[in-house]
């Protein structure tokens, strides 16, 4: 084949795939896909929308998909979020901020002092969207030091996970702290939770060490922490600070992977997880760590890195899907029974928790050894396809899956053929003229 008809083949390689991947942006399906069967649980659900580009907002969407409420924050990530009454939502935002409005203790990361991070737990008033009460800091950067999870507490007081500084903490209306629990202070080598289980040691300062991502304050009193990098869930006593109870162990994957918001049905002594790297939802028997159910589907519908699980009282349970942009409610048989899921991106891009008005996380729900348990799972092939699917939405639109994704390859890969092609007429050219 000679160079011309090189040129031409690639020229018109790159025109088709342009043009095919243009039909598809135009028919293949974007809207809101909604299921409101009979069998969900009443009310409406409350979504931290953690977004892929700093555009997150907190949307409260209606049985049939509407949005009935929503409030954001420019430049914003939001995480845990929870309904406190009609009237007052309380969130866990984390905000980039530019560096001319960062203080220099916040700049001296070199390799991410472009900016800053202000933290904010913000309790807002529906009506007017405005902060009624707030407790915040500042951290070095955005990614790994967003503040993740934040619960009101029977007194008054906020409890609050914070990611970038590996700790957990209570404050009150004031702003005082009443309590505050630094892992450095237990899990690193020397302590006993470390002699027993291991785990990942602190390599720095700026470190992602823990990834602590949970805060529920159980009925004995004691704190249920989420520490995800470990891939477990500790229990800790406030009383005396130590590690009481854990469940997971760092490594095996077969219990937990880099976990996110567990839901403790204490009646029953189970715990309800968002198995986030394993993509599953998982029961555990608190105590033997014996799994008692487990949701996952089939792989042409798989969960990407579900990151929320809540019991709802019927029994049903209610799941944050975050890299299908989705929320799910599936019934006891493992149905789905109600969905919201979002292609585009456009409303829910990246959900991080989400939580039925009405519901929370109550410890009298049903238990998985009352649900049928979904065991299909994806082969290997399958489920890696998947991952790279829902990675690529990082890059590319929402909308593109694998072969929307080969398109845009071969199109890359023909433009570099065209890019080598003329190299070689250049060069040609040289060497004739000297």
């Amino acid at each position: 084949m000679n160079q011309r008809t090189r040129v031409t083949v690639a020229a018109v390689v790159i025109a088709l795939l342009i043009a095919s991947l243009g039909v598809q942006a135009a028919v293949i399906e974007r809207e809101h896909r909604v299921v409101n069967d009979d069998g969900r649980y009443p009310g409406n659900t409350l979504v931290g929308v953690h977004s892929y580009d700093e555009t997150g907002r907190i949307v409260e969407l209606t049985p049939d998909g509407e949005v009935a409420w929503e409030w954001s924050a420019p430049e914003s990530r939001v995480f845990g979020v929870e309904q406190l009454d009609e009237e007052t939502v309380l969130a866990a935002v984390a905000v980039k901020r530019l560096a001319e409005d960062c203080d220099e203790e916040y700049l001296e990361y070199e390799e991410k002092d472009g900016h800053c991070v202000h933290n904010r737990v913000v309790e807002i008033d529906k009506e007017s969207g405005e902060a009624v009460w707030e407790y915040d800091w500042y951290d070095e950067f955005i990614a790994w030091h967003e503040v993740h999870d934040v619960e009101r507490l029977e007194n008054g007081e906020t409890a609050i996970a914070d990611m970038g500084n590996d700790r957990a903490f209570t404050v009150d209306r004031d702003g005082e702290i009443t309590w505050e629990w630094h892992a450095e202070d237990h899990l690193t080598p020397g302590t006993p939770f470390y002699e027993e289980y291991g785990g990942p040691e602190k390599e720095g300062e700026h470190d992602d060490w823990t990834h602590m991502n949970d805060i529920d304050r159980l009925e004995n009193g004691n704190f249920q922490l989420s520490i995800r990098n470990f891939d477990v869930i500790v229990e800790v006593d406030p009383e005396t600070d130590e590690v009481v109870d854990v469940v997971g162990e760092p490594g095996n994957h077969s219990v937990l992977d880099k976990q996110h918001n567990p839901h403790r049905i204490e009646d029953q002594g189970t715990m309800v997880v968002a198995d986030s790297e394993n993509g599953r939802v998982v029961e555990l028997d608190v105590e033997s760590e014996e799994r008692i159910w487990r949701y996952t589907v089939p792989a042409s519908d798989s969960l990407q890195w579900p990151r929320d699980a809540d019991r709802l009282p019927n029994g049903n349970t209610l799941i944050t899907d975050s890299r299908n942009n989705r929320v799910l409610e599936v019934d006891p048989d493992g149905e789905i029974v109600w969905q919201f899921g979002d292609p585009d991106g456009t409303v829910v891009p990246l959900p991080y928790e989400a939580d039925r008005i009405g519901a929370g996380e109550r410890s009298d729900v049903p238990p998985g050894t009352e649900l049928t348990a979904v065991e299909d799972e994806p082969d290997a092939v399958t489920a890696t396809i998947r991952e790279w699917e829902a990675m690529a939405q990082y890059v590319f639109p929402t909308w593109m899956h694998l072969p929307q994704i080969l398109h845009v390859i071969g199109i890359a890969l023909g433009v570099l053929w065209l890019c080598v092609e003329g190299g070689v007429i250049g060069w040609r050219r040289l060497a004739v003229s000297g």
